[in-house]
């Protein structure tokens, strides 16, 4: 049932809120730090942990979370518009440097990553 998988997305949901509460609090800062990445990397983590255990991911949680990943991206999008880039820019160099860094913390990250989900060829 999609159900399942709606319902995994909601607790890693709400796990990712209390966990970016909890680290905007330890920071110093009284908002929410994260709590939407959190919320997608524990579902990651939680489905390859599904798929190990049973072979394959229950049909109600891939079709309950594949509802949701087309979701996504309007849902980051509109998360986004929310934010005040002016004030944050406002706020000092500090911002602009943490997101040129992260930015390339992506573009290299990303191919690391994709190289060492690749099988190794067979040698001959």
């Amino acid at each position: 049932m999609t159900i399942q998988g709606v319902a995994l997305l909601a607790v890693c949901t709400l796990l990712g809120a209390l966990a970016g509460d909890l680290l905007g609090a330890a920071i110093g800062v009284r908002n929410n730090v994260g709590g939407v990445g959190i919320a997608m990397l524990l579902l990651v983590a939680v489905r390859m942990w599904l798929a190990r255990r049973d072979g394959e991911t229950p049909p109600g949680v891939k079709a309950g979370v594949g509802f949701w990943a087309a979701m996504y991206i309007p849902i980051v999008v509109a998360m986004a518009a929310s934010q005040n880039v002016v004030a944050a820019l406002r706020g000092g160099p500090a911002v602009a440097v943490a997101a040129v860094l992260a930015v390339t913390a992506c573009f290299v990250g990303v191919p690391l990553l994709a190289g060492a989900g690749r099988p190794k060829p067979a040698s001959a």
